[in-house]
């Protein structure tokens, strides 16, 4: 593990407003950029009190921050016009200096039926219920237009304003950023998805859960996703080395006020189990324990000593001090034990 960063869910409700929610998300990731934590990622999820829009929370970070990278995990392209999608990124990357972890998926199960319908967006086949051939065709189309591939063909010199385009010339998505599409990452669930996204050549952003039972424990499963997932891209040939992230649920226990907020040290539970999307699904474990017995976990986790790249889920809604705390404790107390390299060095 070389960088770790803090994944939001970004939950709001009646005592904890949206307005709220978006201002801490801003301060905790300054307040983690003076730290030297090396990315702020938020969930993104349509129909639910979560964060739902999230180039404009990022764009206020990156405008606010000067090592920290921005991103996200995932954005659900099922709900997503990709050709508006590559302008709003490429532009995000800019504000950014290219501090950007785009995370993409399928998307998870919403609490709409259908909901990307709601948004316009239908699939051409009746039978994909979960929208995954949607995905998948809007996903190539994205990736398509932020690699620069001509989108249109300019119209006549007669109608366009301004006449910039030789009538005819087929023309890109503007603007167009360098080396964008390494700062996308797939959200794989399974298999079969991360060796695609390796084919697709994208980083691999492996999901907080799991649809596959080829192993023990979350981390053994997800082991073998990112191994299978480095040796499909080193058969695509791409020409550079991809990034891979987890994330974990953890809680540094140093202080008494630690444990009357998180509980006592040994207290986190277990994995788990469960239908999702009909389908068995593993869950990680969170971790609540001294930093020494973490240390020790997370160095047995294969997947996390195998990804470069660990989030650490946080209760957004118990406030900027109790998550910068948990992030200060973490970078204090546990990432430099396994290799961490802070942001601001």
């Amino acid at each position: 593990m070389k960088k770790f960063g803090f994944l939001s869910f970004g939950h709001y409700n009646h005592a904890y407003p949206v307005q709220r929610s978006l201002h801490d998300a801003i301060e905790l990731a300054h307040i983690a950029d003076s730290l030297g934590i090396n990315g702020a990622y938020f969930r993104v999820h349509h129909f639910a009190p979560q964060g739902a829009a999230p180039i404009p929370l990022l764009s206020a970070i990156a405008a606010r921050t000067s090592h920290i990278e921005v991103g996200t995990g995932v954005i659900d392209m099922r709900y997503e016009n990709p050709l508006y999608l590559a302008e709003e990124l490429a532009a995000l990357s800019y504000i950014a200096d290219g501090r950007l972890a785009i995370g993409i998926s399928r998307g998870s199960p919403e609490p709409a039926l259908k909901g990307w319908e709601a948004f316009g967006y239908h699939a051409a086949d009746s039978e994909d219920s979960k929208g995954a051939g949607l995905a998948r065709e809007k996903f190539l189309t994205f990736l398509s237009a932020i690699r620069g591939t001509p989108m249109a063909q300019a119209a006549p010199a007669d109608q366009q304003y301004p006449r910039i385009y030789a009538p005819g010339r087929p023309i890109p998505v503007l603007p167009q950023a360098p080396d964008l599409d390494r700062t996308i990452w797939w959200g794989a669930a399974t298999h079969a998805s991360a060796e695609q996204a390796a084919r697709d050549g994208v980083n691999l952003m492996s999901s907080t859960l799991v649809f596959e039972t080829d192993g023990p424990s979350l981390g053994e499963v997800q082991a073998r996703q990112i191994e299978r997932y480095r040796a499909e891209w080193d058969r695509a040939g791409w020409g550079h080395e991809p990034r891979v992230s987890v994330s974990r649920s953890v809680f540094p226990i140093v202080s008494d006020a630690d444990t009357a907020m998180f509980g006592k040290p040994g207290s986190g539970g277990s994995e788990s189990r469960s239908m999702l999307d009909d389908q068995q699904g593993i869950f990680g474990r969170t971790l609540v324990d001294t930093p020494d017995k973490i240390v020790e976990a997370l160095r047995n986790d294969p997947a996390v000593m195998s990804a470069d790249t660990l989030m650490l889920t946080i209760p957004n809604q118990a406030g900027v001090e109790v998550n910068a705390r948990i992030l200060d404790n973490f970078a204090t107390h546990v990432a430099p034990e396994l290799g961490w390299e802070p942001a601001n060095r």
